[in-house]
């Protein structure tokens, strides 16, 4: 069974959704010191179809693929193997701005205006006359991979809306009143529950 959290752990969560869309989202930007944790990931997706080549284009999209398919597999493993929906909550959101980002590559790749770090533009490759010659249909791709990951931002904060209001309405079992409470001296023999040793002072109930 899941763990209870208290309400301050799901008003951190719902914070994290908040500014994670806001850098992806609203302002289209990386979010902040994640990014690095982003290219790593892609970066690893290139290396792992270098080391098992399948064909070109696979290898080109690898990268972006990797970047999203790892948040979203943390998310999994928290949510049904630890049974910690804050972490997978978290891990979607994280997962819904490399959604953004690699729609914003797809976008980019007819005109191949962002600044890359090195090497050649994976989606125009990929979507070129050398890989599937679709880039006329670039644009079309990059909106659903976004659209993807609005779906997946919002359904974290619905989620985490959702564990919020639970934490929120849950009340603890109630204590006993002092008046039902059982003291040490209830549990000792009184006068009117027992015979009385004095024959000229008997008990009342005997």
């Amino acid at each position: 069974m899941a763990k209870s959290r208290p309400v301050a752990v799901w008003v951190a969560v719902l914070g994290w959704c908040a500014v994670a869309g806001w850098f992806a989202f609203v302002r289209s930007v990386r979010v902040p010191l994640l990014s690095l944790a982003d290219l790593g990931f892609h970066e690893l997706g290139h290396l792992i179809m270098y080391v098992i080549p399948i064909n070109q284009v696979l290898t080109a999209a690898m990268g972006s693929i990797m970047q999203c398919a790892v948040p979203l597999g943390l998310a999994v493993y928290f949510a049904s193997f630890r049974r910690d929906r804050v972490a997978a909550l978290a891990c979607l959101a994280w997962a819904a701005t490399n959604f953004q980002d690699v729609s914003v590559y797809i976008a980019d790749a007819p005109t191949q205006a962002l600044q890359l770090i090195g090497g050649e533009h994976d989606w125009a490759f990929a979507l070129g006359p050398e890989g599937l010659d679709r880039l006329d249909q670039a644009a079309q791709l990059a909106s659903t991979v976004r659209g993807i990951g609005v779906l997946i931002l919002l359904s974290a904060i619905v989620l985490a809306l959702s564990g919020l209001w639970a934490s929120w309405t849950s009340t603890p079992a109630p204590s006993l009143d002092a008046a039902t409470r059982t003291s040490p001296d209830d549990l000792r023999p009184t006068a009117s529950r027992t015979r009385s040793s004095d024959p000229d002072h008997r008990s009342t109930r005997w």
